[in-house]
C-alpha cells in the first residue's frame, strides 16, 4: 500500500469532479493565457512493420507553469530548460493522445482521453477518430494504461453511455485492485477522494464480460505485451508492439513533457504518485528504447506524439517523427 506521503504528493495533482464536470485544481483561479491551438488534422498514421499505428489528438490543455509542476527542480531551472529549447517559459501545454492499432480486422484503442469531462479544447478523440474515417462502433478492443482521469473518462459519457459498445475494456490487474480497494478509498485525503470516485462512475457497473484485468507482463493482443512501469501510479502500464521486424513503444505517462522529464529523467513531475519509481523506471525504459531505436508513442508529447528518443547529456531528447 501507498504511504500517506505519496497520497499527499498524488494529492497535488489530483482533480475535482463537481457537478459532474473535470475542473483541475490548477484551473481555479488560473490566469488567462490563451487558448493553445489543436492540430488540424487530428490524427496522424504511421506504419509499423504490417499493421499501422494511428495517433489521435484528444485535445490540448494550457496550464501555467507553477513551483508544484516539478517536484523537485527550482522554477528557475525549469524555465530555463524550457527557454533553452525556445518554449514557452509561463505556461505549459498538455496535448492528450491516446493511440489506435489497425492490424486486420482488429482496431484496438490505447487509453481514451477526457470525453465529456474536459475543457473545451479537450475531448476531441470521437472527431479525431471519425476525421480518420473510423466509428466509436469499430473498435474492438480498449487498452487502458492506468486510471488517471485523462486516460479513462473517454471510456462513457456524462449520461452513463458506453463510448465504444462493442469493445471489451483490458486495464492492469494492479492498476485496478488499487483504485478498487475500499480501505484505500478511505484512507485517501479529501484532495484524493474525486480520483477514486471517478474510477468507480467508470468501471463499477462495467459488465463483467466486458471489463478484463491483465497481468503485467502479459500479451494483450496478436504483437501487444504489456510492460509495467510503476511509480506514475501502482499499476501503470506500457504497451510494446511488434510487428514484421519493427517496434512501437507506448509510453503513456512515462513522461509527462518530455521538454522537461526526458531531458531530465530524475525530475519528478507533480502527478507521479511514487516519484522514486517512476524515475528509475523512466530510465530504464529510455535506455531500452534509445537501444533499439524504436518508434514511440507518449500520450503528452507534442502531436503527432509520433518519434524516437535519442540520448542527450544526462538524459534524452524526443526527435518528433517528420
Amino acid at each position: 500500500m501507498l504511504s500517506r506521503r505519496h497520497f499527499l504528493s498524488a494529492s497535488l495533482a489530483t482533480t475535482v469532479y463537481a457537478a459532474g464536470s473535470f475542473v483541475p485544481v490548477w484551473a481555479q483561479n488560473a490566469p488567462n493565457f490563451g487558448a493553445p491551438t489543436l492540430p488540424s488534422p487530428g490524427f496522424r498514421r504511421m506504419k509499423v512493420g504490417d499493421v499501422e499505428v494511428i495517433a489521435l489528438n484528444d485535445g490540448i490543455t494550457r496550464r501555467p507553469l507553477g513551483e508544484e509542476f516539478v517536484k523537485n527542480a527550482p522554477l528557475t531551472e525549469v524555465r530555463a530548460l524550457l527557454a533553452s529549447q525556445g518554449l514557452p517559459t509561463d505556461y505549459i501545454d498538455v496535448p492528450y493522445t491516446p493511440f489506435l492499432v489497425v492490424a486486420g480486422a482488429r482496431k484496438i484503442l490505447i487509453d481514451t482521453g477526457l470525453g465529456e469531462f474536459g475543457g473545451a479544447t479537450t475531448g476531441k478523440l470521437l472527431d479525431s477518430l471519425r476525421a480518420a474515417g473510423l466509428q466509436a462502433a469499430d473498435i474492438d478492443t480498449v487498452l487502458i494504461s492506468h486510471y488517471h482521469g485523462d486516460h479513462i473518462n473517454g471510456i462513457r459519457n456524462k449520461a452513463g453511455e458506453w463510448a465504444f459498445p462493442k469493445a471489451k475494456v483490458m486495464v492492469p490487474a494492479a492498476e485496478h485492485a488499487f483504485w478498487m480497494d475500499d480501505a484505500r478509498m478511505a484512507a485517501a485525503p479529501a484532495g484524493m477522494k474525486g480520483a477514486f470516485e471517478n474510477v468507480r462512475r467508470t468501471f463499477a457497473t462495467m459488465p463483467a464480460d466486458t471489463l478484463v484485468p491483465f497481468a503485467a507482463g502479459a500479451e494483450v493482443a496478436p504483437g501487444i505485451q504489456s510492460v509495467a512501469a510503476y511509480g506514475h501510479t501502482p499499476g501503470h502500464t506500457l504497451f510494446e508492439l511488434k510487428s514484421a521486424g519493427q517496434n512501437f513503444f507506448y509510453v503513456a505517462d512515462l513522461t509527462n513533457v518530455p521538454a522537461l522529464f526526458a531531458r531530465n529523467p530524475d525530475w519528478a513531475v507533480t502527478f507521479d504518485m511514487d516519484a522514486e519509481a517512476a524515475r528509475r523506471v523512466r530510465r530504464e525504459v529510455f535506455q531500452r528504447i534509445t537501444a533499439s531505436n524504436a518508434m514511440l508513442g507518449g500520450f503528452h508529447f507534442p502531436f503527432p506524439a509520433f518519434g524516437r528518443m535519442a540520448a542527450s547529456g544526462s538524459g534524452y531528447a524526443f526527435q518528433p517523427a517528420a
